[in-house]
């Protein structure tokens, strides 16, 4: 039987999932409106929160979608569709996604290459296994953590938010070393450096728009445009220094 990334199969099995999952929030949602209810609280007010909590969800999914068709080019649609759908997040399976093709021996960059059945099967263990770590751990560390970290800001708040910084930053700084992995290949390789700058400068400029406006609703449509300008970007500075 020929391997295909887009197998009928791959689409129920994850089709399946989505709906369990999908079924889960509606059981929450039901839940919720039942216990603001049982609180007092008004219908309308109850009404206005899911609508306006749905409405805001639009625009981050701009950006996981976009994750979705940057990876369906080189691992078809199913896999980053489920992926990017329930804990997924777009900087770890675009990151880990990467890291297991390139061990698998391919590149999510060589789209004209097709990932055989192993590959696939490869990036997709990578891909699933690393997110069920965090999955695990959180029940297990997330009370303590956050119980320490909590008497740590009531002890000393400058410390615990130094700790918080500090935690923030290697987080970000583990994805950063990605970005400046190919510089030593010459002026081509530094695209990325200057897609993350563009990137970085409109996100800036979005940030000082909400100080200066006070725009709050801007805080959920800054990351998904920052991203698409950054992808645009990247047309004109790749033509520009090659690569």
């Amino acid at each position: 039987m020929e391997f295909s990334l887009n197998s009928p199969a791959l689409f129920i099995i994850v089709g399946i999932i989505l709906l369990l999952v999908t079924a889960q929030s509606v059981f929450f949602l039901i839940r919720a409106w039942k216990a603001g209810k049982e609180m007092g609280m008004a219908t309308a007010t109850l009404r206005k929160t899911v609508i306006s909590s749905a409405i805001f969800t639009i625009a981050p999914a701009v950006s996981i979608l976009m994750g979705v068709l940057v990876l369906s080019k080189k691992l078809g649609l199913a896999l980053p569709w489920l992926r990017l759908s329930v804990i997924g997040a777009l900087t770890y399976e675009l990151t880990a996604a990467e890291s297991a093709a390139k061990a698998a021996g391919t590149s999510l960059e060589e789209s004209a290459v097709a990932v055989t059945g192993e590959q696939f099967l490869n990036i997709s263990i990578v891909m699933t296994l690393g997110i069920i770590v965090g999955l695990v751990l959180v029940p297990i560390l997330c009370k303590r953590i956050q119980g320490g970290m909590v008497k740590m800001r009531n002890k000393d708040s400058k410390w615990g938010e130094i700790v918080t910084a500090a935690l923030f930053m290697g987080m970000i700084s583990a994805f950063l070393g990605l970005i400046f992995t190919d510089i030593s290949t010459g002026l081509a390789g530094w695209g990325k450096v200057f897609v993350m700058l563009v990137s970085a400068v409109c996100m800036a400029l979005f940030g000082l728009l909400i100080k200066v406006t006070k725009w709050k609703w801007l805080n959920d449509y800054a990351l998904p445009i920052c991203m698409l300008i950054g992808m645009a970007s990247a047309i004109p500075i790749t033509n520009l220094i090659g690569g």
